[in-house]
């Protein structure tokens, strides 16, 4: 049988957003200890570190918890890009003394698949949730079938509609502050984004499934606000990340904590696709979009030496520093903490 929304055992209806590279099953832990539902990032993950950490999430959760997946079509290599692509990155390069052409090319991250689904399917997750729509209807079918609840993102009422018209139980409202890469699928126009307190109301009225407010929420005031505009619950990611479980970089946790953080822009460099971060030099010397970016996710790969060479110099000038728009929430305390703050806007 599968999930459904009321039956998640959930003290607060607050969900931990999932953030590759800052977090792994001890941040998921600790939220659901909390009462909340924390969530694991598995586009990056080996199967094996899928696995473990789906192992421990099972064993280990107080209640309902959540993974997360990417939902896109790799595109073909394309040398020339490549080629292009670390032409304009040249500079950076000869600065760090890196040859570009030894620099190995690569996605860094697996779009949800039959093989994917392979090693979830023992776990049964109680929520599995999707960036970029939602998988081939057999595959999503699949997950369903384990009886996991499925939720995807929308950036604009007619992604909303789409989700719910090809399968979603829940909707995940992701407004313009939120940090991270875009869930935009139906199209790429930034144009069509708006803030999440425009959104989520929109969002409410068009679909009959539950929905997530999720985007610049860091306070039991701004969790209050969402529920009060028909949010059935909300989802935080920003104010999660200098919390002790997290595994963000010193880097990134300084950048997180200092007035540059109140500098975010929608940036291509680092994957391909549009997603919030802190402004920094790479973002600045070629502005936060350049045209040579390659196709999702295949900008990674070039980028990757030069950011583990000026974080070894404690720098984080190419590195990307996801952030959303309101970081007010980021403390260096537990999760536990966090969570319990933001339920106080719950009540």
């Amino acid at each position: 049988m599968q999930t459904r929304w009321d039956d998640l055992a959930w003290q607060h209806p607050i969900i931990q957003a999932p953030m590759a590279g800052s977090q792994g099953s001890a941040l998921a832990l600790a939220v659901c200890q909390a009462g909340g539902v924390g969530s694991l990032p598995g586009a990056m993950l080996s199967p094996e570190a899928l696995s473990a950490e789906l192992h421990t999430l099972r064993e280990q959760a107080a209640g309902p918890w959540n993974v997360n997946f990417f939902c896109y079509t790799p595109p073909p290599p394309d040398d020339a890009a490549q080629t292009r692509w670390r032409d304009v990155l040249r500079p950076l390069y000869d600065e760090a003394g890196i040859d570009p052409h030894a620099v190995p090319a690569g996605a860094g991250r697996v779009p949800f698949s039959h093989a994917v689904a392979d090693v979830v399917e023992p776990f049964a997750p109680p929520v599995v949730s999707f960036h970029f729509g939602l998988p081939a209807p057999d595959l999503l079918a699949r997950v369903k079938g384990w009886g996991s609840l499925v939720m995807s993102s929308a950036t604009t009422v007619d992604e909303a509609r789409w989700l719910q018209a090809h399968g979603a139980d829940a909707v995940i409202a992701q407004g313009l502050e939120a940090g991270g890469h875009r869930g935009l699928f139906l199209n790429n126009d930034l144009s069509t984004q708006l803030g999440t307190f425009a959104l989520v109301p929109q969002v409410v009225a068009a679909v009959d499934v539950p929905v997530v407010a999720a985007g610049g929420i860091a306070s039991a005031e701004g969790v209050r606000a969402a529920l009060a505009l028909g949010a059935s619950a909300v989802q935080v990611g920003t104010a999660y990340l200098c919390c002790h479980e997290a595994s963000t970089s010193a880097v990134h946790r300084t950048a997180l904590l200092s007035p540059a953080s109140t500098h975010t822009e929608l940036t291509t460099l680092f994957s391909g696709r549009p997603a919030r971060g802190i402004v920094n030099r790479l973002m600045r010397t070629l502005g936060p979009r350049h045209p040579a970016t390659p196709a999702f996710p295949l900008a990674t790969a070039a980028v990757a030496p030069l950011r583990a060479h000026f974080e070894a110099q404690g720098s984080g000038d190419c590195s990307p520093l996801w952030a959303g728009q309101n970081t007010s929430g980021c403390r260096a305390v537990s999760a536990a903490e966090v969570t319990q703050a933001l339920a106080q806007g719950c009540r």
